[in-house]
């Protein structure tokens, strides 16, 4: 008896969040938000300064010849 009054409230339970999560509507700003807000957490340890370097070399021996 007692496996049946659980199974009945877990199945009870299951069902009212399931409807209570399909009656849930999240507007598109939050979709957005949360696109970009994952997008900086998932390069976070990257950085974003490296992104705006340049890898130009700094020839230094020419300026050592001129002179």
């Amino acid at each position: 008896m007692k496996i049946w009054l659980t199974s009945v409230v877990i199945l009870f339970v299951l069902v009212q969040l399931f409807q209570s999560i399909k009656g849930f509507f999240v507007p598109l700003p939050v979709y957005i938000l949360a696109g970009a807000f994952l997008a900086i957490a998932s390069n976070y340890d990257k950085g974003i300064i490296p992104k705006f370097k340049t890898d130009e070399p700094t020839d230094t021996s020419s300026a050592d010849s001129k002179s």
